[in-house]
């Protein structure tokens, strides 16, 4: 581990994603962003100090050009976190085969590009966290969201293969479900919303965990929950 980590969270924006990224940049990471539209995310980088990155992550050539940049300008990540997903609702007769196929592409083949792109580079080290965000739908399916439950799970069924192949060769992979809505940072607890901040110290636990005790999936829903 060099003394000072770097971090990339893919899928930046507004919520979750800059919740963490305030907490790496907190602990004195050095932060890379990466999304589609790197405009967005002005706010968070003059805040932060964190370098920003265009990239579709249905791309294998914009992945490994963003992994690229990013060991060049700030070293190779010991934290990757991917956040994207796509989403098409409706009733599973009139779904578009086209935008089930983006969601699926941004959601599950777009966790693979970009977890290869990161064994690749933490793999000669022989240490580093992968962290992929979950849903509730990636153990449950609900009616009218199947595309989001098809990446959903893919990404689940990435994450459990990866941490069993990868744990053994130092690299920490985990998924954490997110089993419901995210408030803004701050929100009141008995609104049944999920603090990012709060999620945010969760995935750090999870890069933080001492080797031997390393967990592959945790879940955070809010104590409002009915069961």
């Amino acid at each position: 581990m060099s003394e000072q980590e770097t971090a990339l969270i893919v899928g930046a924006g507004a919520g979750l994603s800059a919740s963490l990224a305030r907490r790496a940049a907190g602990e004195g990471m050095r932060v890379a962003l990466a999304a589609r539209n790197t405009e967005k995310l002005a706010p968070l980088v003059a805040e932060t100090g964190a370098s920003a990155y265009a990239c579709d992550v249905t791309d294998r050539q914009a992945v490994a050009a963003l992994f690229d940049a990013v060991a060049r300008d700030l070293g190779t990540p010991d934290l990757v976190v991917f956040n994207p997903s796509a989403r098409q609702r409706g009733p599973f007769l009139e779904l578009d085969p086209e935008g089930v196929e983006r969601a699926i592409a941004v959601t599950a083949f777009g966790g693979f590009l970009v977890a290869q792109a990161a064994v690749r580079a933490m793999l000669p080290r022989g240490s580093g966290s992968i962290l992929f965000t979950g849903a509730s739908a990636s153990v449950k399916g609900y009616a009218q969201s199947a595309p989001f439950a098809m990446g959903k799970f893919a990404l689940r069924g990435l994450a459990q293969s990866m941490a069993r192949e990868l744990a053994p060769k130092g690299i920490h992979v985990g998924h954490v479900v997110i089993d419901g809505g995210i408030g803004p940072a701050g929100v009141d607890p008995a609104e049944g919303r999920l603090d990012p901040d709060a999620i945010a110290e969760s995935y750090f636990h999870l890069h933080r965990q001492p080797r031997s005790v390393w967990t592959w999936e945790i879940e955070v829903r809010p104590w409002t929950e009915k069961f």
